[in-house]
C-alpha cells in the first residue's frame, strides 16, 4: 500500500534531492525559512532564473538546500556580490542571505548603500539576536540584559547599545518603491507572504527589497522548543512585525 504524504510535510521542488541532510541545529529557524522560501520559489516558477548569494556564519549552510545557481561570500559581502551579479546580469532573479551579524555589523555599509541606489535585488536577514555559528556572543541584535558568550550578566544598553533595528533605519533611506517587511518564523502564513513580495517587487518593479526574519536559536540561547517560542514572542515585541514599505501600490 502506497503511503500518502501530507503537502504540508512535502519539500519545495527546487531543493536539492542529491542534498546532505540539514546541518542545522535541531530547532534552528533558519532551515524553517528556507523550506518556506523555497516553496515561493515553486510558486513563482523562478528556479532556473535565481542565484543566490551567501554569507559567511549559519546562513551560508544553504547551499546544501538549493539547486540553482549559488555564490558563496565573504562575511558581510553577500550584498556587493549580489548587486554585482545583477549589474551583469539584469535577467537574474538575485537573492542575497545573511545573519543579522553579516546584515547589520560588518555588512551594514554595503547593505545601506544597495538600499540608498535602490538597487534591484531581494535581501533576507534573519535575526537570532547573535552570532550563532561562532558560539553566542552578543550581536547589534541583542535584546537589553540578553545572556550572552560575551554578556554572561546581561547586555548592558549603556555600553552596548540597545537592539539595532534593520528595516526601520532601512526605510528611513530607501527609494519609495523598495519592499520593507519583518517576518517571523512563528506566523509561517505571514511569513510566506512577505517573502513572495520581497521577491515580486524584485521582478515587477526592479526595485531593492528587504525582509528581516526573527528566527529561534535554541543551541546558543540554551532553550527548549517551548522556550524558544517564548523567547521568539519576546523578540516579536522588540521587533514589531509587520510591512514598513512606503510604497502604498
Amino acid at each position: 500500500m502506497t503511503k500518502t504524504i501530507d503537502k504540508n510535510f512535502s519539500m519545495p521542488k527546487c531543493f536539492n534531492e542529491r542534498s546532505k541532510p540539514s546541518l542545522y541545529c535541531p530547532g534552528c529557524g533558519q532551515s524553517i525559512f528556507l523550506k518556506h522560501l523555497g516553496f515561493i520559489i515553486d510558486d513563482l516558477e523562478i528556479q532556473g532564473k535565481t542565484t543566490l548569494g551567501i554569507d559567511i556564519g549559519c546562513s551560508l549552510l544553504a547551499w546544501n538546500f538549493f539547486n540553482f545557481d549559488i555564490v558563496q561570500t565573504h562575511h558581510g559581502r553577500s550584498v556587493p556580490v549580489a548587486v554585482g551579479y545583477k549589474l551583469s546580469n539584469k535577467r537574474r532573479i538575485v537573492m542575497s542571505i545573511m545573519g543579522d551579524g553579516g546584515g547589520y555589523a560588518i555588512g551594514l555599509q554595503s547593505l545601506l548603500h544597495a538600499a540608498f541606489r535602490n538597487n534591484p535585488i531581494s535581501v533576507f536577514v534573519l535575526n537570532n539576536t547573535g552570532y550563532s555559528m561562532t558560539g553566542g556572543q552578543m550581536a547589534p541584535t541583542s535584546i537589553p540584559g540578553e545572556i550572552t558568550t560575551t554578556s554572561p550578566s546581561g547586555k548592558d544598553p549603556k555600553n552596548s547599545g540597545k537592539a539595532f533595528h534593520g528595516p526601520e533605519l532601512i526605510k528611513q533611506i530607501s527609494d519609495n518603491s523598495a519592499y520593507i517587511a519583518r517576518a517571523s518564523v512563528s506566523n509561517p502564513i505571514m511569513l510566506q507572504k512577505m517573502i513572495k513580495k520581497t521577491l515580486e517587487n524584485q521582478i515587477k518593479n526592479n526595485s531593492f527589497s528587504f525582509l528581516e526574519v526573527l528566527t529561534p536559536c535554541p543551541t546558543n540561547w540554551k532553550t527548549t522548543a517551548s522556550e524558544s517560542f517564548n523567547f521568539l514572542s519576546k523578540m516579536e515585541k522588540e521587533f514589531p512585525i509587520g510591512e514598513m514599505t512606503k510604497n502604498e501600490k
